[in-house]
C-alpha cells in the first residue's frame, strides 16, 4: 500500500492544478504529469488514435488509471519463478518444492525487487499494442457487439491483472486459445460471450492441475502462468482472466476479502452473457460456469476486481483521514446483491448494541472472523440511531469496529446474521455458565470433503473372500463428530471376513477401523488385513493397509473413485458386536496428549477459559452460557474457528 504514497499526495493536487487538454479529461492529464519523461510516450498513443473515437477513450481509460499500477524486477525474481517451474514440471508436494528452494536460494523476499511504476515504464509501441488486440477481439468476434463500451474497457482492454511484470500477452493467447471457439463462431448462439466462454472452460478444465495452498508472499506472475499447471486461487483466476480476454470475452476475478467460513480471502473467476449477468467458476474444482446465485458459500460481501479506481467509494470516504488499508485504494465494486439475489439484507445494529462511544457520522466497519481476528469486509457511517448496511449475504458471525490508523476496535457482541431471514442474533454472555463437551477446532467447507466421503460407507460380513454374499453389519449415515466413533454392529451370527467399503465415487477413503468381539471389549480382534491394492498416486502413502494400522491419521484413498474396500480376515468365523472408526482428516479433532485453549468472546474480545491436555478425544470446559466460542490447539496445527455451542454440540462458522 505504501507505494500508492506518493501518488495520493501528488493526484489531488494535480487534477486540481490540470485543465482539460485536447479533448482528454483533467485526470488523463493528471496522470500526464505525473508520468514525467514518458509522457511523451503516452502523448504518441493519444494522437495515434485521434481519429479513432473508441480507441481514443479507452487510451484515456488506460492512462487515467495508470499511475495507481506498476510491477517488480530484480534477479530475485528468477528464484520465485522456478517455484512455479519446479512445481509445473513435477505437479509434486508444493511444500517440500518452498522449502528445497528456500533452502537452496534462500527466502524470497519482495524487499530484494525494485518496483517500477507504469506511468513512468509504459512506451507507445507497448500500449498500442496492447490497444490494437483487444480492438480486434472486440470487433471480430461475433459476441464483441454484445460487450459494452464500459465492460469492455474493464474487462477485456487492460494490460494487465495485478502487479505483474509488463509484456505483449495477447498475440500469443490469442492464437492458443482462439482455435478452440472455432465451432462456437459458427452456432447461432454465438452473439452470447457466455457460449464460447462455456467451450473455453470446459478445454481448460479438462488440463491436469495442481491447486496448493503453499505459494511465496511475491507478485502475481504474469501471463506465464497460463504454462504452469501449478498454484493457488489467485494463480488459476489470473490464468482464466489471460485465456478468455485475450478472446474477447468479458471476464474478471470476483473476491471476498473474508471468506464467511474460514480464515482466508477468496478469489474466483466470472464471466458476463449477452445480457450482462454473471456467471461465476472456482477452477479447477469447478468443473462447468454457474450463475452467481448458486454459489452458496458464506460470503458476507462479494467485490469485482476493477481496472479503474471505485471514485464514488473514494468520495464517499473521503473526509475520513483514517480508512482502513481494504478500502483506501478501492480497485473493486460491490457485487453481493448479484451472488445473494433475494438473500442480500439491508442490516441495522441499534445503539443499544453498541458497547462504547461512536460519534455520529463516524466510520464503522462490518467485520467477520479470521482466526481470533476481525477482519473488516464492509463500511458504513453512524447515524443517531442505528448503524446499518447495505445488501449483505448472511450466514456469517460478524462484529461491528473502528478503525484508528493502527488498529480495529471492537464495539458490539459478535452476532450472527441469519441467511434465510437477515435477522441478527447476539453472542452475549449470560450469568449463568454450562458444561461444553469439545471434539474438534475446526469445521470448514473446504474440508469437508474428507469428513463427508464416510457418509454411505458400510461395514460388511462374509463368509467368502470375495464378499460374492455379504451382510450389513452398520450404514454409516452421518459425518463423524469425533475422532474415534463407536457403533454397535447388527451381527447375529459369525463372519471370517469384515470390510469397509466406501461409497461409489469416495476413493473409499477411511482412516482407522477397529473391530471388537464384544461392546464392552477395549482390546480389537485381530486378523490379517485384506484389500484392494493401489492408491491415488501410486505412492504407496495410502494403500487400504493403514486402515488396521492403529494411526488415525493415515488412510486410505484407492486409486479409483469407486470399488475400493479395505478389511480384515480373521481366520475363522468370529462374532464381531462392536467397530470403531476414524474418517480421513486433517487432524483438527482432539488429540490425545495435546495442549488445549478454549477461549469466550466477550464484548468483541476474547477471554480465556482455560488450558487443558487432552486425555482422549474429547475435552469438557465450562463457559457463560450464549457465548462465541473459539479451540485454540498450542501444540499443533492451524486449522482452527470460531463456533457456538447448541443442543450439546459445537456449530463451526
Amino acid at each position: 500500500m505504501m507505494k500508492y504514497y506518493w501518488l495520493f499526495m501528488s493526484w489531488g493536487s494535480l487534477c486540481l492544478l490540470s485543465a482539460c487538454d485536447a479533448g482528454h479529461g483533467r485526470q488523463v492529464e493528471a496522470a500526464l504529469l505525473l508520468a514525467g519523461k514518458n509522457r511523451i510516450e503516452l502523448q504518441k498513443v493519444l494522437e495515434h488514435y485521434k481519429e479513432d473515437e473508441e480507441k481514443y477513450r479507452a487510451t484515456c481509460f488506460l492512462i487515467e488509471n495508470m499511475p495507481f499500477y506498476g510491477f517488480y524486477e530484480g534477479k530475485a525474481l528468477e528464484n520465485y519463478h522456478k517455484y512455479y517451474e519446479i512445481l509445473s514440471d513435477t505437479l509434486c508436494n508444493a511444500q517440500i518444492v518452498a522449502d528445497s528452494l528456500e533452502k537452496a536460494d534462500g527466502p524470497f523476499s519482495l524487499s530484494q525487487l525494485t518496483y517500477k511504476r507504469d506511468i513512468e515504464t509504459v512506451d507507445s509501441a507497448f500500449l498500442v499494442n496492447h490497444i490494437e488486440w483487444a480492438f480486434k477481439v472486440r470487433r471480430e468476434q461475433p459476441w464483441g457487439k454484445n460487450v459494452s463500451f464500459d465492460d469492455f474497457c474493464e474487462y477485456i482492454l487492460p494490460y494487465r491483472i495485478g502487479d505483474e511484470p509488463l509484456s505483449a500477452w495477447r498475440e500469443e493467447l490469442y492464437n492458443r486459445y482462439n482455435p478452440i471457439l472455432d465451432m462456437a463462431r459458427t452456432s447461432t448462439e454465438a452473439e452470447d460471450p457466455l457460449f464460447a466462454a462455456r467451450l473455453l472452460y470446459d478445454s481448460i478444465s479438462k488440463i491436469q492441475v495442481l491447486y496448493t495452498t503453499v505459494q511465496p508472499l511475491g507478485p502475481h506472475v504474469g501471463p506465464s502462468v497460463v504454462d504452469y499447471r501449478a498454484g493457488t486461487c489467485r494463480d488459476f483466476t489470473d490464468m482464466m482472466t489471460y485465456a478468455f480476454r485475450a478472446v474477447g470475452l468479458p471476464c474478471g476475478i470476483d473476491r471476498m476479502l473474508q471468506r464467511g467460513d474460514n480464515n482466508t480471502a477468496h478469489l474466483w473467476n466470472f464471466v458476463l452473457d449477452v445480457k450482462g449477468n454473471t456467471y461465476m467458476a472456482e477452477f479447477p474444482s469447478q468443473k462447468h460456469l454457474t450463475t452467481a446465485s448458486e454459489y452458496v458459500s458464506p460470503k458476507g460481501k462479494v467485490y469485482r476486481t476493477t481496472y479503474s479506481l471505485n471514485k464514488d467509494m473514494m468520495n464517499e470516504l473521503a473526509h475520513d483521514k483514517m480508512v482502513h488499508p481494504f478500502f483506501k485504494f478501492p480497485f473493486f465494486k460491490d457485487m453481493t446483491s448479484v451472488y445473494a439475489d433475494s438473500l442480500g439484507w439491508d442490516i441495522c445494529v441499534p445503539r443499544t448494541k453498541i458497547n462504547r462511544k461512536v460519534d455520529k457520522g463516524e466510520t464503522v466497519y462490518l467485520c467477520i472472523s479470521q482466526y481470533r481476528q476481525w477482519v473488516p469486509i464492509s463500511y458504513t457511517f453512524a447515524s443517531d440511531n442505528a448503524v446499518c448496511f447495505e445488501d449483505v449475504e448472511g450466514g456469517v458471525v460478524a462484529v461491528l469496529a473502528t478503525w484508528d490508523g493502527q488498529r480495529i476496535s471492537v464495539c458490539t457482541n459478535p452476532f450472527l446474521i441469519d441467511r434465510i431471514t437477515g435477522e441478527l442474533y447476539y453472542y452475549e454472555e449470560d450469568r449463568e455458565w454450562q458444561e461444553v463437551a469439545l471434539y474438534r477446532k475446526c469445521h470448514l467447507p473446504s474440508l469437508n470433503y474428507l469428513y463427508n466421503r464416510i457418509v454411505d460407507g458400510v461395514i460388511e460380513g462374509s463368509n467368502r473372500n470375495d464378499f460374492s454374499v455379504a451382510d450389513t453389519l452398520w450404514l454409516i449415515k452421518a459425518p463423524s463428530y469425533r475422532l474415534f466413533t463407536e457403533v454397535a454392529l447388527n451381527a447375529d451370527k459369525a463372519y471370517r471376513y469384515v470390510r469397509y467399503r466406501g461409497r461409489g465415487g469416495t476413493y473409499c477413503d477411511i482412516a482407522e477401523l477397529s473391530l471388537y468381539e464384544n461392546v464392552e471389549d477395549t482390546v480389537p480382534l485381530r486378523g490379517k488385513v485384506i484389500g484392494t491394492p493401489g492408491c491415488y498416486g501410486n505412492d504407496g502413502k495410502h494403500e487400504y493397509t493403514n486402515v488396521f494400522d492403529g494411526d488415525p491419521y493415515t488412510s486410505f484413498h484407492y486409486r479409483n473413485r469407486r470399488g475400493g474396500w479395505a478389511g480384515m480376515d480373521f481366520g475363522k468365523p468370529r462374532m464381531v458386536r462392536k467397530a470403531v472408526y476414524t474418517p480421513r482428516n486433517t487432524r483438527n479433532f482432539i488429540e490425545k496428549g495435546d495442549d488445549y485453549e478454549l477461549f469466550y468472546c466477550h464484548q468483541g474480545e476474547w477471554k480465556s477459559a482455560g488450558h487443558q491436555v487432552a486425555a482422549a478425544d474429547s475435552l469438557v470446559f465450562s463457559v457463560p452460557r450464549g457465548v462465541l466460542l473459539y479451540l485454540k490447539n498450542h501444540s499443533r496445527g492451524k486449522d482452527e474457528r470460531i463456533f457456538d455451542y447448541r443442543s450439546g454440540k459445537q456449530k463451526f462458522w
